[in-house]
């Protein structure tokens, strides 16, 4: 299959272009600053040749849109706003006026959409949409906005022939560097993976493979549409969540944090609390009425699986023999 992945570049992105080309797929990257083989530019808002690579291809799989790993200030939400809506719009666009459009349209979304709750999970049938909550900060009901107004951008695209998928995704694990498992790893092995503000908050993961299973899976079932949470079955609280990474990664002991100390944190990690202090409770309830199964269904194992990992590629580092023996530069 022919696969195009506008705003391919980032952490799932690479997963995705990783494991489809693997599989034999031809996959075309659309990004605003192409560097290599297969990828195209665009600038994410106007009609231009790259859309000759969607006429014709099999699938495109949307993840376009300013990186929510920043303060959310208000020029960064309405950053993250602007440009995660009118990258659909012109896929959407571009899909429209294609003489052979793509049979399927997956279209990146957020489990962000869902309310900040403690008592119960949220599947697609029975989850409540957030921007209600009481005793929350404001400018949360700002990140479900956005998500709404993403998915609004994929239903109202005129795309007939076209199936689309919101993928309501959870955060995605993987060892690469600079995702989010890195930067939990890096807390953790620093002595500050304990629980955040009491920890009862729930945290909802995918591992990668799962991720690209699940695409997979969607890619090929044509009776789903809309909406679908990619998650793992078991969300957990975030103490809980922590402790298992810590036991993963060999580290003993994790500090507490208080929600002020949450705050410095991110603000010198340049992120915001709301991805700490959001209670993510996610199920994917369409996922497993489709006959899905997850190989990483439980966050122990799968901590213990990407800490594997990480610690393979540290190791295979170590011991890589240098192309030039004697050291000498060019």
């Amino acid at each position: 299959m022919k696969i195009v992945i506008p705003g391919g570049t980032g952490q799932v992105g690479a997963i995705l272009n990783r494991a489809l080309t693997a599989a034999g797929h031809e996959v075309v990257v659309l990004t605003r600053r192409p560097a290599r083989a297969g990828q195209v530019g665009w600038d994410g808002t106007t009609l231009g040749p790259w859309a000759a690579e969607i006429d014709g291809s099999d699938v495109v799989v949307n993840l376009a849109g300013r990186s929510v790993s920043c303060r959310y200030t208000a020029p960064n939400l309405k950053a993250m706003m602007d440009s995660r809506v009118r990258s659909t719009e012109i896929v959407g666009e571009a899909i429209a006026r294609a003489a052979r459009p793509p049979r399927v349209w997956l279209q990146m979304s957020t489990a962000t959409v869902y309310a900040h709750r403690f008592d119960a999970p949220h599947d697609e049938a029975t989850g409540v949409i957030g921007g209600r909550e009481p005793d929350v900060p404001g400018y949360w009901s700002y990140s479900v906005d956005i998500a709404k107004a993403w998915e609004r951008a994929l239903d109202e695209a005129d795309t007939p022939g076209t199936r689309k998928v919101a993928l309501r995704s959870a955060m995605v694990m993987s060892p690469d560097r600079g995702g989010v498992f890195d930067v939990l790893l890096r807390l953790a092995r620093l002595g500050l993976g304990g629980p955040v503000a009491g920890g009862r908050q729930y945290v909802s993961w995918i591992h990668e493979h799962d991720f690209v299973r699940a695409a997979e899976h969607l890619i090929a079932r044509d009776d789903l549409a809309g909406p679908v949470n990619l998650a793992a079955p078991g969300p957990l609280p975030q103490r809980a969540f922590m402790s298992a990474l810590r036991s993963a990664a060999r580290v003993p002991v994790g500090l507490p944090a208080t929600k002020a100390m949450a705050e410095i944190g991110a603000f010198v990690l340049r992120s915001d609390t709301e991805l700490l202090l959001k209670s993510r409770r996610v199920v994917p309830g369409r996922l497993l009425d489709a006959g899905f199964r997850f190989t990483h269904p439980d966050w122990p194992d799968a901590a213990r699986e990407l800490v594997g990992r990480r610690r393979e590629v540290r190791r295979a580092a170590r011991v890589r023999p240098s192309s030039d023996p004697s050291g000498a530069g060019a």
